[in-house]
């Protein structure tokens, strides 16, 4: 990771951490990097923050006093912006987003022509233009200064392009989804409604700081009831730019990422569409889903932590289905880049062509007592390099053995560490999550203890 981008763009509170002058510098730099031997077009979308609009039109400066034009996808899902810069062949998009992260928070992402993440050596180089180490970049002027055009019909072919993916209708099924008050308000029922389900939508009405807010991908708990007491299908939660989706079956239990991944992928391998019989997965993901790929034929390769690891692994070995626990689940043949909207629409399309619920889908998949402690710190990487705290974590892996398995690892996007433990029982995990914090605190590590 960079000064400034992290595994996923940019991030920090805006215009404390992440300030307009720093959006103006990133288009500048955006605008002359892709615009040296032509007018470079580059597309933009946000999601519902209110310092979104701030960020757009701070980008949207730098960009076009670099002679760039602009192509303003407004509100919108960060893959249709990947969507978009790959089939219209732009030069690269942005996408204004903290992802799931609270309304003050904002970030950068920036997408490359061929839809995926920049490469790290052009965030580094952007990082040096922002600290003032790369000579000052000369404004256009007269006819070269750039255009803001805008780019609504982009949004509405991402539509198109989701409602084109299911093979069959959703007539009948009682659909509920959550929008996180984000991204997805803008285009996820439309494309429910389109293939025929009955959809009943909440969290849909952004003002500008309740994205994320008890609500989404990160807080289930309202979708649960939502789907019990309506007697609903299905539910399906985005996070606030809608790159991620979990699943609510009927009965009102959780279905994650991992379950979507085991689900979609047995499916796909029994049709002969998954590649290599393989699913991509990262250290995060549950033992469970190794153990039921292992015992039906499946394989499973992990990756550090992050989607962007996952799609390189993918484009690298050819495998065509990957992602994470957290929802961020990536269908290569579809979108380059995790796509919660498309995610629901894959599961939507295993359950109407098995016939059968959520519930009896994800129970074939056992899942492994998992706990998943944050705690703030000071600095991570002085955290996870202190001998103590690497002993703590040696000493409890030793004592779990093939009975499950420690991970301490730094958040890309946060000053966090985050501490997951696996094991045959929660209390186990609870305990062993706790040695290692207990560590932490007592090195001097943590905030606030």
């Amino acid at each position: 990771m960079g000064k400034y981008f992290g595994t996923d763009g940019f991030r920090g509170e805006a215009n404390v951490g992440l300030t307009v002058q720093h959006a103006f510098r990133v288009g500048r730099y955006l605008g002359w990097y892709f615009g040296r031997d032509h007018r470079a077009q580059i597309a933009i979308g946000k999601d519902t923050r209110r310092s979104s609009y701030m960020f757009e039109d701070a980008l949207s400066a730098g960009l076009t006093a670099s002679g760039a034009d602009v192509y303003l996808l407004h509100v919108t899902p960060t893959p249709s912006v990947s969507f978009v810069v790959r089939t219209e062949h732009f030069d690269c998009g942005i996408m204004i987003s903290a992802s799931h992260n609270p309304y003050y928070d904002n970030g950068i992402k920036i997408i490359s022509g061929s839809g995926k993440k920049i490469n790290a050596d052009i965030e580094e180089q952007i990082e040096r233009y922002i600290d003032g180490e790369i000579a000052e970049i000369p404004f256009a002027t007269r006819e070269n200064i750039g255009r803001t055009i805008d780019f609504s019909a982009g949004r509405n072919r991402y539509i198109g392009h989701l409602i084109s993916v299911p093979s069959r209708s959703f007539k009948g099924k009682r659909v509920g989804l959550d929008c996180a008050n984000g991204s997805a308000s803008s285009v996820a029922k439309s494309v429910f409604d389109a293939l025929g389900a009955q959809t009943f939508v909440i969290h849909n009405n952004p003002d500008g700081t309740n994205i994320n807010r008890g609500c989404g991908s990160t807080h289930l708990e309202s979708l649960q009831q939502f789907v019990r007491e309506n007697q609903l299908d299905v539910g399906f939660a985005y996070d606030g730019d809608a790159d991620r989706c979990l699943a609510v079956d009927e009965k009102g239990n959780i279905v994650d990422g991992d379950k979507i991944m085991y689900i979609c992928g047995k499916y796909r391998d029994e049709a002969g569409k998954l590649s290599e019989h393989t699913i991509v997965t990262t250290v995060m993901s549950n033992l469970g889903l190794k153990k039921a790929c292992e015992r039906d034929g499946l394989r499973t390769v992990q990756t550090q932590v992050g989607d962007k690891y996952v799609v390189e692994e993918m484009m690298l070995r050819g495998y065509d289905l990957g992602g994470e626990q957290s929802g961020h689940i990536i269908f290569m043949k579809h979108a380059t880049t995790g796509d919660g909207i498309l995610t629901s629409l894959m599961l939507m399309g295993v359950m109407i062509e098995r016939k059968r619920s959520l519930a009896s889908l994800s129970e074939e998949m056992p899942v492994y007592p998992q706990v998943l402690r944050n705690i703030r710190v000071h600095d991570g990487n002085e955290t996870l390099e202190n001998e103590k705290v690497q002993a703590a974590a040696k000493t409890v892996a030793e004592e779990l053995g093939d009975e499950g398995r420690i991970l301490v690892r730094k958040s890309g996007t946060e000053p966090l560490v985050r501490v997951m433990v696996e094991a045959v029982s929660t209390e186990i995990c609870e305990a062993c999550c706790q040695r290692v914090i207990d560590v932490i605190i007592a090195e001097g590590f943590a905030v606030g203890e």
